[in-house]
C-alpha cells in the first residue's frame, strides 16, 4: 500500500479488536487504506513521520481519521494523542478513541487533550461491528476535514 493512500490508522494491540474491527470496515469497503499499527510507541513513531496534513503539502499521508486505543503497550494512548496534538503536522487529523475504558478520567482526559469522540467498545459483537462501521460512514464518507 501507498503511504499516501491511508485513510483509516487503527492502533490497537488486542488481535482479536483488531481483527474484528478490519472485518467491520472490510465488510463497507473502508479497510483497503487502513494502517494497523499494534502499539503506542509504534503508533508514535509512524504518525510523526509519516502523516502530514497542512493544507498544500504532499509526499507524506494525511488519514481521514485515527482509530485510538488506550490500553496499550510501550506508549500509552493518551500519551500518543498528547504527541499528535502538539505537533504541527498531525494535530488536525480526527481522532477517535476506540477503548475498551469506560473511566470517566480516561474520558476527561482524552477530551483534554484534543480527542474528536470518544467510544467505549461494546462487548457483543454485532454491537461492535455496528459501531465501527458508523465510525467509517461519519469520518470517512460524511466528514470534511479542514486538509
Amino acid at each position: 500500500m501507498n503511504e499516501n493512500t491511508v485513510e483509516v490508522i487503527l492502533v490497537e494491540d488486542n488481535p482479536a479488536d483488531a481483527e474484528m474491527t478490519l472485518a467491520a470496515l472490510s465488510e463497507h469497503n473502508f479497510a483497503n487504506k487502513v494502517k494497523l499499527l499494534k502499539d503506542g510507541a509504534e503508533a508514535v513513531d509512524y504518525i510523526l513521520n509519516n502523516v502530514d496534513c497542512i493544507a498544500g503539502q504532499t509526499g507524506k499521508c494525511c488519514p481521514r481519521v485515527i482509530l485510538l486505543d488506550l490500553k496499550l503497550p510501550k506508549i500509552d494512548g493518551l500519551e500518543v494523542l498528547r504527541r499528535i496534538r502538539s505537533n504541527e503536522r498531525t494535530k488536525s487529523v480526527p481522532v477517535v478513541v476506540l477503548t475498551s475504558s469506560n473511566e470517566e478520567k480516561d474520558r476527561i482526559e482524552s477530551y483534554k487533550l484534543g480527542v474528536n469522540s470518544y467510544i467505549v467498545k461494546p462487548v457483543n459483537f454485532d454491537d461492535f461491528a455496528r459501531s465501527v462501521v458508523e465510525i467509517g460512514c461519519y469520518w470517512l464518507l460524511m466528514n470534511k476535514p479542514p486538509y
